[in-house]
């Protein structure tokens, strides 16, 4: 019973401290991620909003002016996460660079922790980005912050 109540314990203690540590983190966060491509930016449109659209978060589409920009927002109704992500695809000598633009939040200081140091705030967007060179049978190159 002893060895129940220290894991217990334990357990509690650590998410004691990453909700404190969640929150001295900043509730807002921006990340962003670029992949140049060999494809012209109206070949690599369909595939980018695609990708997109295929996201389990609900959003609202506030802008979409193809094969450039599209910029959508989650759903008010979301009240753990939200923001909005500007992507855009811009002609280069080489092709395409496209980049996404995050500019979110995160309510919850463990959600925030765990968005922070264990998932990242990239992980979605370098999921998008690295299928997207796969489409186009390319490696994925990302830069960004």
């Amino acid at each position: 019973m002893k060895w129940i109540a220290l894991v217990v314990g334990c357990l509690v203690l650590l998410v004691v401290i990453v909700a404190l540590i969640g929150s001295t983190l900043p509730r807002a966060h921006v990340a962003s991620r670029t992949l140049t491509i060999k494809r012209a930016p109206q070949d690599v449109w369909p595939t980018v909003t695609r990708l997109m659209s295929e996201s389990s978060v609900p959003v609202d589409i506030l802008e979409n002016d193809p094969p450039r920009r599209l910029v959508s927002k989650v759903k008010d109704s979301e009240k753990m996460f939200g923001g909005t992500w500007t992507v855009t695809v811009v002609p280069v000598a080489a092709g395409s660079t496209v980049s996404v633009v995050e500019d979110g939040w995160v309510a919850n200081p463990i959600f925030r922790f765990v968005s922070r140091f264990v998932i990242g705030h990239h992980a979605t967007m370098d999921g998008i980005l690295k299928n997207v060179a796969k489409a186009f049978g390319e490696e994925a190159s990302l830069s960004g912050e």
